[in-house]
């Protein structure tokens, strides 16, 4: 192997470590990778097709119109009864935040994506950094567009957040902790601690806390 083929052979090697580096350093603002094919049902029983994804840091559903990313504008909204996008339903948990349907079968749990988008730090002194303030930040992303695209730069960070909602009968509660959950079952505290003493729950992961919770209303007494 001459010194060419050396050559050419380390910038292959070098061009695959940076795209494994990209992929494996990739987080999303939104809750879907890509833009998928949907379904937005009015109150009317109108169905719209749409390509749609939930942008958790604006806390908007988005459409993809011809590459533009927009909102759906207040009227839509008002009359908007679900969304769905392949087997995930979206119900409107307000005016304008919608909240994804995990289970509603004899009691109703709902999951609110959220996240927090953290810019790049300003150089300060001693050559440290600090952030800029979010409120600012966020509306100069707005106004560039940089929070509807799917991917941000790089040098940004985003801290994801979720928030449950619960209505077994007793109006709809919220948690946003393992903790506020276990407070909710304080009643059925050792049935609770077995679950948990068994089975490993992360609170960000909405299928084991969905059967957790599955768990606490289908056993409690």
């Amino acid at each position: 192997m001459n010194y060419r083929h050396i050559l050419l052979f380390s910038l292959i090697l070098c061009c695959f470590s940076l795209a494994a580096q990209r992929q494996g350093k990739e987080i999303y603002h939104y809750i879907l990778p890509e833009f998928t094919k949907g379904t937005v049902l009015m109150k009317d029983g109108t169905k719209n097709p749409a390509l749609l994804n939930y942008n958790a840091a604006t806390e908007e559903m988005i459409f993809d119109q011809n590459g533009q990313k927009l909102a759906f504008a207040e009227l839509t909204l008002n009359q908007l009864d679900t969304v769905f996008i392949e087997n995930r339903k979206f119900v409107l948990l307000d005016k304008n935040k919608f909240a994804e349907v995990i289970h509603h079968d004899g009691y109703k749990l709902l999951v609110q994506h959220k996240c927090r988008i953290i810019p790049p730090g300003k150089p300060a002194a001693y050559g440290g950094t600090s952030q800029t303030s979010s409120t600012t930040s966020y509306s100069s992303w707005s106004e560039s567009g940089v929070i509807y695209q799917l991917d941000l730069p790089d040098d940004f960070k985003v801290n994801s957040s979720v928030i449950y909602w619960l209505d077994n009968g007793e109006g709809l509660k919220s948690f946003s902790s393992m903790g506020q959950l276990k407070k909710f079952y304080n009643k059925q505290k050792s049935l609770y601690n077995k679950y948990t003493r068994e089975n490993k729950v992360d609170f960000k992961d909405t299928e084991a806390i969905a059967a957790l919770i599955h768990y606490m209303e289908t056993n409690s007494q």
